[in-house]
């Protein structure tokens, strides 16, 4: 299951993803989506888990809790939309 994690601090780093989300079960993949420019974070990321009751469980209790002092949103990531390049 994909999971979305917005508000995130420019100090956040997938390690700090990972070992979040490490606590409520198997994590595949983490990535802080970072500015190609700046190469600074866009303040959001992505976790990827294996098993769909722990990503559960994980939006569940990680959705309003602080990390690096900002509130963090967690949920359920939607597909990607299909946007024109310019």
């Amino acid at each position: 299951m994909n999971i979305f994690v917005g508000n995130l601090s420019y100090d956040t780093r997938d390690s700090d993803l990972e070992n979040l989300f490490a606590g409520f079960g198997t994590v595949e993949s983490c990535r802080v989506i970072m500015d190609r420019d700046t190469r600074r974070s866009k303040g959001f990321g992505f976790v990827e888990m294996e098993n769909a009751s722990e990503a559960e469980t994980a939006i569940a209790e990680l959705d309003g809790t602080s990390l690096h002092d900002r509130t963090i949103k967690v949920n359920e990531a939607k597909p990607r939309e299909n946007r024109p390049r310019r």
